[in-house]
């Protein structure tokens, strides 16, 4: 039998308010999605005035950085005609990203989650996730601390 570690709703909440939080002081309103290990969707918030296409690109971010555990602007130099990456945008019926702004959630080197942002640039979307997953294993550690 495998033990497989997954983010909590807790946790997905603490990567949101880091990624809002990292938002709020760019001043983009971001749709910010978190997913399990496997791409299935945790938590979701839409700040007011974020784009509607950024609802299911923000969860595609979240789900290919889960499901293939490396951020999605990896994929994006990678993914042109003549490289072998190539077409991989197609996989899982479209939904496998190759835009910034997904970053697997790692603890203790397995991948537990994964975190997409969307609403702004490429950039400020992948720097809203990172600012999340700091915000989470900023929390964790300081949860193992108090606990021993």
């Amino acid at each position: 039998m495998l033990s497989i570690p997954r983010l909590a709703l807790a946790d997905a909440q603490t990567l949101i308010a880091g990624a809002r939080k990292e938002a709020r002081r760019i001043r983009v309103p971001m749709c910010i999605a978190v997913t399990d290990e496997s791409g299935n969707l945790i938590a979701f918030e839409r700040m007011d005035g974020a784009k509607v296409l950024s609802v299911q690109l923000s969860q595609d971010k979240a789900f290919t950085a889960a499901i293939s555990r490396r951020p999605t602007h990896d994929y994006n130099a990678r993914a042109v005609p003549g490289n072998l990456v190539f077409g991989i945008q197609s996989a899982h019926g479209g939904r496998f990203s190759t835009v910034g702004g997904g970053v697997p959630v790692e603890v203790a080197g397995a991948t537990v989650g994964g975190i997409g942002c969307s609403s702004g640039t490429p950039e400020q979307d992948r720097a809203c996730a990172e600012a999340g997953v700091r915000a989470f294993l900023k929390s964790l550690k300081k949860t193992r601390e108090k606990a021993g």
